[in-house]
């Protein structure tokens, strides 16, 4: 069964850490760019950070940039995402998805809809919140 499964979500004070991690089964994401994507309560969801499977090239939203680090490890079949400094906004619930091909990763993330992305996580909640 081909499936990506995140973890690392959880509940955090302001200012605080967290690293996300977006494991594939069933295929090999060295075939894939990777993105992260979060839906907060009432809004739509939005492409963070998207990763390249042939340069590693990245693309960050603005509002994490400078806090937020994505990054892939092939040979574990997993990407990471890095989250520090968090903020309450940065409350949502976090997937990942992979889409293979010749991939512009500014493209990946502006592509938050399902039917986009050859596959998705079941999602991890992130809560910042004092």
């Amino acid at each position: 069964q081909k499936q990506l499964v995140e973890s690392g979500g959880g509940s955090v004070q302001p200012g605080g850490s967290l690293t996300l991690s977006c494991a594939a089964s069933g295929f090999s994401l060295r075939n894939y760019a990777v993105g992260w994507f979060r839906q907060a309560p009432g809004k739509e969801r939005e492409g963070v950070s998207c990763i390249s499977n042939k340069d590693g090239s990245t693309y960050y939203e603005d509002s994490i940039k400078g806090r937020f680090t994505i990054s892939r490890d092939n040979a574990k079949n997993t990407v990471y995402l890095q989250m520090s400094r968090l903020k309450p906004e940065d409350t949502a619930v976090y997937y990942c998805a992979a889409l293979g091909g010749i991939v512009q990763v500014e493209a990946m993330c502006a592509l938050p809809e399902t039917q986009y992305q050859d596959y998705w996580g079941q999602g991890t909640q992130v809560t910042v919140s004092s």
